[in-house]
């Protein structure tokens, strides 16, 4: 008997052990999930709120001579505009940050965007049916093609390059008649193939070409980007090779298309 009320205190024993043991182990796995979440979902949007809510100055300040440019003009006038582009455009590499981010705050009209890592300009061709109806289209479209241009999917010359800005525009002309389009060149872009850096400006100069008898605004930043980026460590405004950082790197960039444009307002 005394042996059986022995069995039965370690059997009492040993069930309480294992409801402490899968307590404890569902208390873990509970903990375990919840830092995965935290991982997964929350430590990316906290991110991306902090991003969208820090402060990007452009470079050296809005001054008197970046107002005095078309752009700056049309972003006052109360249009809306849409920027078409590539990573650069859609802050691919930096959480989502756009080239175009230190502007927001000067335009006056509504904003939208189409953008994607990677793209070429007949991957904005291909997404026609998405392309926002806009007063103003801001379009900074090419680097992909020009610099990797022996891809199937790229623009493989410069005349295939303008003949698909062509059709492009016309897509854009045709969702939006009276829309007004600012091509920005192809932009700078560090560590190249030998031949790139000579290839990458062809496709600027077809851009620029096509842009004088077609009815479009050319800018090109990239003159203004070298003067700056020669003078100092690139790593102050690069996040790599090719993409701007923040917020130092997109204050540039927004810097070099105003005063680009200035100077070509200038210079008529």
């Amino acid at each position: 008997m005394e042996k059986q009320d022995h069995m039965q205190d370690d059997k009492r024993v040993s069930k309480v052990k294992e409801r402490k043991t899968t307590v404890f182990l569902s208390a873990v796995l509970v903990v375990l999930v919840l830092l995965l979440l935290v991982i997964v979902f929350v430590m990316p949007l906290f991110e991306k709120y902090c991003y969208t809510r820090m402060k990007y100055p452009v470079y050296g300040g809005m001054n008197e001579e970046l107002k005095d440019s078309e752009l700056y003009i049309d972003m006052k006038s109360g249009k809306s505009f849409c920027f078409l582009g590539d990573s650069i455009t859609n802050g691919t590499a930096i959480n989502g940050i756009s080239w175009y981010q230190p502007l927001i705050p000067y335009i006056k009209g509504s904003i939208s965007d189409l953008s994607y890592g990677g793209w070429r300009v007949s991957d904005l061709i291909m997404e026609k049916d998405n392309i926002p109806n806009a007063d103003i289209y801001v379009i900074a479209i090419g680097i992909n093609d020009s610099v990797w241009n022996k891809y199937s999917f790229s623009a493989q010359t410069p005349e295939e390059y303008i003949e698909s800005i062509g059709q492009l525009t016309e897509i854009i002309r045709t969702l939006s008649p009276d829309a007004k389009i600012y091509y920005i060149a192809p932009w700078i872009f560090f560590n190249q193939d030998e031949d790139a850096p000579q290839r990458v400006e062809q496709y600027r100069k077809a851009l620029e070409g096509w842009c004088e008898k077609n009815g479009c605004v050319y800018i090109n930043p990239v003159p203004v980007l070298t003067d700056v980026l020669n003078k100092t460590d690139i790593s102050k405004y690069m996040k790599d090779d090719v993409h701007p950082n923040t917020p130092d790197g997109v204050g540039l960039y927004s810097y070099a298309v105003l005063k680009a444009d200035h100077e070509r307002k200038a210079a008529k």
